[in-house]
């Protein structure tokens, strides 16, 4: 009899699949590996702020769709910025010999991740969502909309009606208590 691992789980989620299934879609429309996982790894940080997970019936449609306005928020603030001239003749790089070879090793980069990675991720994964869980609810609530929705710090304090410098404050609790916790699980 063929035993088959248990899934990794987090929050509803299967590990394997979010980094064997949606992490290709998604490098499909970035073209870059580190991006594509920039987006995962926000569509992450998304989905567990956003407190609705255990109510979710299908939590990988959700996550793709996560997913998908992440990508399309990072589009939108890319349009924003010209391209160098000297990074413009790199398109053309694709047609190079040696582009077959960055090809193979992008698909090398998504093979299942190790037993031991995605325990490691579900770990880190948690202790972000604690340490999140664990601010005040105002300081929060301004994390998630400076650092989630993308709203200006102005834009937050007049919707919450505090000072800026209440903000500023709550974005910097935020940050310490998130830069500790990345300290305590550094490898």
């Amino acid at each position: 009899m063929t035993r088959h691992p248990t899934p990794a789980a987090w929050l509803g989620l299967d590990l394997h699949w979010a980094y064997g299934s949606l992490l290709p879609a998604i490098w499909r429309s970035t073209r870059c590996i580190h991006r594509a996982q920039d987006v995962l790894h926000d569509a992450f940080v998304r989905y567990a702020l956003s407190g609705r997970h255990e109510g979710i019936a299908q939590p990988h449609a959700y996550l793709r769709v996560v997913a998908r306005t992440v990508l399309a928020d990072q589009m939108a603030h890319e349009r924003r910025f010209v391209p160098l001239p000297e990074l413009a003749g790199e398109a053309g790089a694709a047609q190079h010999p040696v582009a077959r070879a960055d090809e193979i090793a992008l698909q090398e980069a998504f093979t299942a991740p190790s037993a031991e990675m995605l325990a490691d991720l579900q770990q880190r994964l948690g202790a972000v969502q604690r340490v999140i869980q664990g601010l005040p609810a105002r300081c929060r609530e301004v994390f998630w909309l400076c650092k989630v929705e993308g709203h200006s710090q102005p834009q937050i304090a007049a919707m919450l009606g505090i000072s800026l410098n209440m903000v500023e404050r709550h974005l910097m609790r935020a940050l310490l208590d998130l830069r500790a916790a990345r300290e305590l699980l550094a490898p």
